[in-house]
């Protein structure tokens, strides 16, 4: 497998990019997995995710983790960025922020396993924590906690 056949369809990697208006129109990107039949964790870590409440209008911040076991595709993680990115004006509640990314990335890659952590701040004196993951932890690979200790001044 050639470079040009994992990134020629690329249109964000390698070039200047601003960041998307919404969650709805940011591209998310895929390349192929240049080790298909091999078992492993892709992890991808957010810890500055923002969006916003979409009563009030108000910051929320969180930390996300991303999990996946890569068939076929994998993520392109400036895309990745970009979307995530998107959601920094965009009103939605944790719940449906940190589903949303899960089901986004699954349709995109397809991957063999797929699991999201979304540790949200405090809003009204109440750390949100959303967890998803599409099955059964894949067996006989090393999958890592989240590690992200719950809520002391998460940090």
């Amino acid at each position: 497998m050639s470079p040009e056949t994992i990134y020629t369809n690329l249109s964000q990697l390698g070039t200047q990019t601003t960041m998307p208006e919404s969650p709805e129109k940011a591209v998310l990107e895929r390349v192929e997995n240049p080790q298909k039949g091999v078992a492993y964790i892709v992890r991808f870590t957010a810890p500055e995710f923002t969006s916003l409440c979409p009563i009030t209008g108000q910051p929320d911040f969180a930390y996300i983790m991303i999990d996946y076991l890569p068939g076929d595709w994998l993520a392109e993680s400036k895309s990745l960025k970009l979307y995530l990115g998107s959601f920094r004006n965009h009103g939605s509640f944790h719940e449906d922020c940190t589903v949303s990314i899960a089901l986004r990335l699954i349709k995109c890659i397809q991957p063999q396993w797929l699991r999201i952590g979304g540790y949200w701040y405090p809003r009204g004196g109440i750390p949100i924590d959303i967890f998803y993951q599409t099955g059964e932890p894949p067996q006989g690979l090393w999958l890592p906690e989240q590690g992200v200790a719950n809520y002391r001044g998460r940090g």
